[in-house]
């Protein structure tokens, strides 16, 4: 089901005239319990999530692009249910959203406010003829025990009737903060809003609406129970549907491979105080130390010999698939399948001086590269929403209208960037630093690619007894040797060769600011003690 707006925009045209929808319909998810059936009980508060909208108010200025943002009532309700709060967006993308309603089951988890809270008033200044109304932002006023958790946008001064909207019962809320910037004017900020407590034993559930000074409250699922989450079965359907094709550079030394490959070409696992006795490691992994604590008597490291480590570094594609940790997000509302690809080796950094490119000798080779991206499903209706593309322990959100598309389907394209392996939503150069001074981040298509769907594997999801976790997932040390290559030798060798104390310390700054990850050093960890095994992606 795709974003309505029932009301055309008025000159000039913006983006958000158009409605964004996923290339192709969504197909019949297997049967299940709660997954995918439009409606999901909070406890005693059952929630749908509404993807059509009314347009109510628009202005051209300020926010995103300087193009304005647009506000929407939602439309189409099913009956009982209730509006929680409207939804807004900036003009500079399509129309593609949500924003939950509520239906009272238990008698008193919803309740209309007493009154309304005037917040602010203003009128888009670059409209031909001025032709745009004034918008009216109001904060419903609750009953006690309630709390609001949207606000309404009318046309006119006078308040909204007091039937138009609920407050929800205190103990089915939680604590939210913002999120993106939507629009602002003098001090007025709109902005989407996020629960702070979130990760997959999160209960808080995002409402979707936006939110202004102060933050509302989000909800809360009180019958947190998996009920809603995808079964194996349909988790194997939703990657099948959405598994994206992953684009390496042409000029790609270092590709990914399985870790069944990587240990069964000769990995060695060394213990301190017996590095003279390295062990291979068995094919499984069956015979990595188990353990939650990373205590540094353990790391991997590729073979003795250096044709074997030559062989090795530069991976192998045919062999490659990728590991899906299953994860509830937002109180078991929506899924994140965060998607994991092993490198055994990450090769060296690029550094841009203006128009030069300079090679940082051994600056970012490290062996065992673990990256990722992250799928965020909805569990009301099964649609792929966002997508996190993880970038040198850091990473960004893509939302669907942003990413690209396979022709002909609902898979996203990614790309994994030169050496580093960083992923992106667009081929070219991103660059780590500025002024045209930092560090290369190249991207492209070429024949070396990979479908995600050819190989994939659940090893993680807690609420699912048939997973069984494959042991290397529990090695909690490190997958590679501590590396001491003379980072700053490697520095001042470049800095020999740029010509200029301003580009010197450009390129000084660039490095500085360049996350641990990068260089490797310690030797990488593996998946679970990533920040966000436990906790959300940002």
């Amino acid at each position: 089901m795709g974003n309505n707006s029932s009301t055309q925009s008025s000159s000039p045209s913006l983006p958000i005239d158009s409605t964004f929808d996923l290339p192709s319909p969504l197909p019949s998810w297997p049967s299940g319990e709660g997954f995918a059936k439009g409606i999901i009980d909070l406890g005693g508060l059952e929630v749908f999530q509404v993807t059509k909208f009314n347009k109510v108010w628009t202005v051209h200025e300020g926010g995103q692009d300087n193009l304005g943002a647009t506000f929407f009532e939602p439309s189409s309700l099913p009956e009982g249910f209730s509006l929680l709060g409207f939804y807004a967006q900036p003009n500079n993308r399509k129309l593609f959203g949500w924003t939950l309603v509520g239906k009272d089951i238990s008698g008193d988890s919803l309740r209309p406010p007493v009154d309304y809270l005037f917040l602010w008033s203003g009128k888009s200044t670059k409209v031909e003829n001025n032709r745009d109304q004034t918008g009216y932002f109001w904060q419903p006023v609750p009953p006690d025990g309630y709390v609001p958790v949207g606000l309404i946008v009318t046309t006119t001064a006078e308040k909204p009737p007091l039937e138009k909207i609920r407050c929800v019962r205190s103990d089915l809320t939680d604590q939210s903060e913002p999120d993106a910037l939507i629009w602002e004017s003098n001090g007025f900020r709109v902005s989407s809003s996020k629960p702070v407590h979130r990760g997959p034993q999160a209960s808080s559930v995002c409402v979707g609406t936006f939110t202004a000074n102060p933050t509302l409250a989000c909800l809360k699922n009180n019958k947190f129970d998996f009920s809603c989450m995808p079964s194996k079965v349909q988790i194997d359907a939703l990657f099948q549907a959405y598994a994206p094709l992953i684009y390496f550079h042409k000029d790609e030394k270092y590709l990914p491979s399985s870790v069944n490959w990587f240990f069964s070409n000769g990995a060695l696992l060394y213990k301190k105080g017996d590095e003279s006795n390295p062990v291979p490691v068995e094919p499984n992994g069956s015979n990595l130390p188990q353990g939650e604590a990373n205590d540094g008597l353990y790391w991997l490291d590729l073979p003795v010999a250096s044709d074997a480590r030559k062989r090795i570094q530069g991976g192998d594609l045919q062999s490659m698939e990728v590991y899906l940790h299953i994860k509830p997000v937002f109180g078991g509302t929506s899924t994140d399948i965060a998607v994991w690809m092993f490198y055994p080796f990450n090769g060296p950094s690029r550094a841009k001086l203006k128009l030069v490119t300079i090679p940082l000798g051994r600056i970012g080779e490290h062996i065992g590269d673990w990256e990722h991206f992250t799928l965020r499903i909805s569990n009301f209706s099964g649609k792929l929403q966002r997508m996190y593309l993880s970038q040198h322990s850091r990473g960004s959100w893509i939302d669907a209208p942003e990413i690209e598309f396979q022709s002909g389907g609902n898979k996203p394209v990614a790309y994994a960037s030169l050496n580093g392996h960083a992923m992106y939503a667009k081929p070219g150069l991103v660059l780590q630093g500025k002024d045209d001074v930092g560090i290369r981040n190249d991207t492209g298509k070429s024949e070396k690619v990979f479908d995600t769907a050819v190989r994939f594997r659940v090893v993680s999801a807690e609420y699912l007894k048939e997973v069984e976790e494959p042991a290397w997932l529990n090695y909690m040390r490190h997958w590679g040797p501590k590396i001491d290559y003379g980072r700053e030798d490697e520095i001042r060798g470049v800095e020999k060769i740029v010509v200029g104390e301003s580009l010197k310390n450009m390129f000084r700054s660039a490095i500085n600011g360049l996350p641990n990850e990068v260089f490797g050093e310690d030797g990488p960890t593996g998946p679970k003690l990533k920040r966000n095994w436990l906790g959300d992606e940002d």
